[in-house]
């Protein structure tokens, strides 16, 4: 029953798929060995396109790009998951306000 569920949902959120696979894309990632793996496939894909571009993006493709990357992407997710953030963020400041400083 559960696994007819998860299927009902990718169904209903066609994104919820792509959600899953960048997850379990991220979770590859912690794995040096398949990290590095991907780097190289990239770089070496980028610079038959471009070598100039894979020659900028070699030394810089590491932590601070992944950062950047997934700062982006969460974001972006919650611009499109929340349609009112600023207001949630507001009322979220006012509860911890609340709460750790008695207001």
């Amino acid at each position: 029953m559960m696994v007819a569920d998860t299927w009902m949902v990718f169904l209903r959120r066609p994104l919820a798929i792509v959600a899953a696979l960048m997850a379990t894309l991220g979770i590859a990632f912690l794995n040096d060995s398949f990290a590095g793996t991907f780097n190289e496939k990239v770089t070496r894909t980028v610079r038959h396109v471009s070598p100039h571009l894979a020659a900028k993006m070699r030394p810089h493709l590491t932590s601070n790009f992944s950062l950047n990357l997934c700062l982006l992407a969460t974001l972006i997710h919650a611009s499109f998951r929340t349609p009112n953030l600023k207001t949630r963020l507001n009322t979220f400041h006012e509860e911890f306000r609340a709460v750790w400083f008695h207001v």
